[in-house]
């Protein structure tokens, strides 16, 4: 043997199984593709939100949150109702209470900290048994992504020193190692060295081979989302018909390779029709990765118009249902939306996923994080898109915006006039404290609760007052992101085959897992749970695998 576990894969969930097992004194081998620069993997690049229930952050803000409420939010939006649904709803229990529990005092120990301010994510808006957070839980963690990754990363580190684990990078697994049923190691490729910047397309030239044997192995090679063609296969039917235009939410390492490979040594996959994906992507005017795109994290006050300038339906506004608005959107024949705004709203209402667009959660620099609330303009890189990415319209009337925004499709397909209707119908409704515009009754009513009134929520405005523009019109790509399905497995993470039962010597934990038994979140998440779920899943296959080796 060459190690006690080997652990495929340097993404979140791998560095905390195997923070777990060296602190168990098991010696680890840490495998990954990527180049070492690449540690982290996609948790690095996220925004570091996190889904806690009944947090000290919550209380402070008068939310009154509770695990029977969070459990009543999740199964509502899981839907789950597959026989082989038993599994990922048994992790959904688990992992709510770990929310609701230990999770945050469990952070804490490891330095994480927490911004004041608890975001307010997939609201729903279809009735208190359905989808939707019922209240804020979005935890952004102080640092964002790398913030999330450190801790793991630093106990890893001081492992490596101890002579517990040795990290292998530029090793692509091929196949896993098995004799009588039980997988005992893998082997595969070793790709030449690459010096590429973290999150860009490394080379895969093949300069030899390996062989690695192990007690166990732990797969947590991630999901799909850079991966296209893997998306349109997995692509469901109630989503529509698959987008022919995507950005990538994720660096193109993100290749689903592992899933094929634990499937060949026997192990089930289920809910690969289970994803997760965005609507609100616009075009990286720097991109890093292929078709890089960047999500845009709105507040409630955008109005929001399909291809043809026709207004999304109730309840699909910003921020409320993110598949009820893929799937209206593939109905309209075109893969691409409009959000219209003003420079108020972007001031007060707009954020961008990723740990690169938030320099001052990133950096830990509270001035800067202040001048979210209290600047006189958006947050630095929003600007930048504004000025220079190529899906920002920004003129001081209706009719040049309208120009503007056929001009940038090549189609005339927005009709001045309707949207001119659509926009002033909107704007009588502001005369009042209450009216028949249920997105109008949305923004006042998230006005209530304190921190979407300090930095999330415009107070409601009329979009065509001068006095609060320019006028600005964004146009949104479908952007690639999460696998909801993937390898089923037991509490334990242990890999199971199509029979239900466990493969000896085989775990698997991560998105590659679906986040736990192969898809916990049934069909929709309730946000801040993805990384959550790498920490809950890595932690949980590390301890497991610890006590069997």
């Amino acid at each position: 043997m060459d190690a006690d576990v080997i652990i495929v894969g340097a993404g979140l969930a791998g560095l905390v199984a195997a923070a777990e097992l060296a602190d168990a004194g098991r010696k680890v081998i840490i495998v990954d593709q990527e180049p070492e620069q690449n540690m982290g993997g996609q948790a690095f690049w996220s925004f570091g939100g996190l889904f806690l229930v009944d947090s000290p952050e919550q209380r402070r803000l008068r939310i009154r949150d509770s695990y029977a409420l969070a459990l009543e939010d999740w199964m509502g939006s899981a839907n789950f109702d597959r026989p082989d649904d038993f599994w990922p709803r048994q992790w959904a229990e688990a992992y709510v209470g770990f929310a609701a529990g230990e999770k945050r005092d469990w952070l804490r120990q490891q330095g994480i900290k927490f911004f004041p301010v608890v975001g307010w994510a997939e609201r729903g808006g279809y009735g208190a048994v359905g989808h939707g957070n019922s209240v804020p839980r979005f935890h952004v963690t102080w640092g964002t992504g790398p913030g999330v990754v450190a801790p793991f990363e630093r106990r890893v580190r001081e492992a490596v020193q101890k002579g517990l684990i040795t990290l292998r990078f530029r090793h692509r697994v091929n196949e896993l190692i098995q004799t009588n049923g039980i997988v005992e190691g893998v082997q595969g490729d070793r790709l030449e060295p690459s010096q590429v910047k973290r999150g860009e397309k490394s080379s895969r030239v093949v300069v030899g081979d390996f062989t690695l044997r192990a007690q166990a192995v732990i797969v947590t090679s991630g999901g799909i989302g850079g991966n296209h063609d893997l998306v349109r296969q997995n692509w469901p039917e109630r989503l529509g018909k698959a987008p022919q235009h995507m950005l990538s939410g994720v660096p193109d390492h993100v290749d689903g390779r592992m899933l094929a490979i634990t499937r060949q040594a026997g192990g089930n996959l289920i809910n690969s029709d289970r994803m997760w994906h965005y609507t609100e992507g616009i075009k990286n005017w720097n991109p890093i990765w292929p078709r890089h795109g960047i999500r845009i994290l709105p507040g409630p006050s955008s109005l929001w118009f399909d291809a043809r300038g026709s207004r999304l339906p109730v309840p699909l506004f910003p921020g409320f249902d993110t598949l009820g608005t893929l799937k209206y959107i593939r109905q309209t024949g075109y893969d691409y939306t409009w959000f219209v705004l003003t420079q108020k709203i972007i001031r007060h209402e707009f954020a961008l996923s990723g740990s690169e667009q938030n320099p001052d959660l990133t950096g830990k620099s509270w001035p800067q994080t202040l001048k979210r609330a209290w600047g006189k303009g958006a947050p630095g890189p929003v600007e930048d898109f504004k000025d220079k990415g190529e899906d920002f319209i920004v003129r001081d009337n209706l009719a040049d915006l309208v120009k503007g925004m056929n001009e940038l499709t090549g189609e005339s397909l927005i009709d001045l006039a309707s949207l001119e209707r659509e926009i002033t119908a909107r704007d009588r409704q502001i005369d009042n404290p209450f009216g028949k515009d249920m997105q109008i009754n949305a923004i006042r009513a998230a006005r209530h609760y304190l921190g979407d009134k300090l930095i999330r929520t415009a107070k409601p405005h009329k979009l065509l007052d001068p006095a609060m523009g320019p006028l600005i019109a964004v146009r949104l790509h479908i952007i690639t992101r999460k696998s909801l399905g993937g390898v089923q497995t037991n509490l334990s993470g242990q890999v199971l085959n199509a029979a239900g039962q466990p493969i000896p010597g085989l775990y698997a934990a991560g998105e590659v897992a679906g986040f736990g038994g192969g898809g916990m979140h049934g069909y929709r998440a309730l946000e801040g749970t993805f990384l959550g779920g790498c920490l809950f899943s890595g932690r949980t296959a590390g301890r497991a695998v610890a006590a069997n080796v």
